[in-house]
């Protein structure tokens, strides 16, 4: 397994050319997204087709949703989006996310999702207890001190500072399940299609500090992985181990947290 490269950013000049010789080195590889960004689905389907990955691990989908997916007809977007049920879900179009589908049809899909109802759960038991796969990953110890402040800041910026401010430990705790959770689908796509695998997932979950990255090198310390951030400018230290500039973009959503302040 090849080792993984220093934290370096990936300009678009070499998008398509010697970063992906990084990338092809890697046994997983999780490409982060800001879900409504177009620019960020070009990207992966430009890493899908470099990679020619095995396995394709959505956050979007369920495994149920998966297994459909992995029986219809890949070549039609209507016929594949029908059969993921992807239109009747809140997810972005789906005609951003087909092209990473057409750029890599040899592979499995495999869906990370988890209920609703589990991740819910998770705010009030926390994640340890609504987690069902290794020990390794050790859910039941607690977060440090700074980490758990910063998350639950971060938590709060999120849903607009709307949250009582008791519920966002809780909030943390659904994250980690779900960070624990997509980790574990990984390990699986993994272990059945013998890899390369690709993570479509938003940026959060593709953090080397404390997302999906911590919880596959702690089950697997030997693993070949690396992490593409995607950002819309420059930081300091980014949290992946290669990350990508995309520029400002237009959602065209209107103010996302106009729900939120109307009520």
């Amino acid at each position: 397994m090849a080792a993984v490269a220093a934290t370096t950013p990936i300009n678009a000049e070499v998008l398509a050319t010697s970063a992906f010789d990084v990338l092809r080195g890697a046994d997983v590889v999780i490409a982060g997204e800001l879900h409504d960004n177009p620019t960020h689905h070009i990207n992966q389907a430009a890493i899908a087709a470099a990679i020619m990955p095995k396995a394709l691990v959505f956050e979007m989908l369920s495994p149920a949703q998966a297994d459909a997916g992995n029986a219809a007809d890949w070549s039609a977007i209507d016929q594949l989006d029908a059969a993921l049920g992807w239109s009747d879900s809140p997810w972005p179009d789906f005609a951003m996310y087909f092209p990473i589908f057409e750029a890599a049809p040899d592979a499995q899909i495999f869906g990370a999702a988890l209920p609703p109802d589990t991740v819910r759960a998770a705010v009030g038991t926390g994640a340890a207890a609504q987690f069902d796969g290794p020990e390794a990953f050790d859910l039941a110890s607690p977060l440090d001190n700074d980490e758990q402040s910063t998350r639950e800041t971060l938590q709060a910026e999120a849903h607009c500072n709307a949250l009582p401010e008791d519920m966002l430990g809780g909030m943390v705790e659904a994250q980690r399940l779900r960070d624990a959770s997509f980790a574990q689908s990984t390990l699986d796509a993994l272990q059945q299609t013998g890899g390369p695998v690709l993570v479509i997932t938003g940026n959060g979950h593709a953090r080397t500090d404390w997302g999906m990255p911590r919880y596959l090198k702690r089950a697997e310390p030997e693993l070949s992985l690396i992490s593409v951030g995607q950002l819309l400018e420059a930081q300091d230290d980014p949290p992946y181990d290669r990350w990508i500039i995309t520029g400002a973009y237009d959602p065209g959503t209107g103010d996302p947290c106009a729900a939120f302040k109307s009520n």
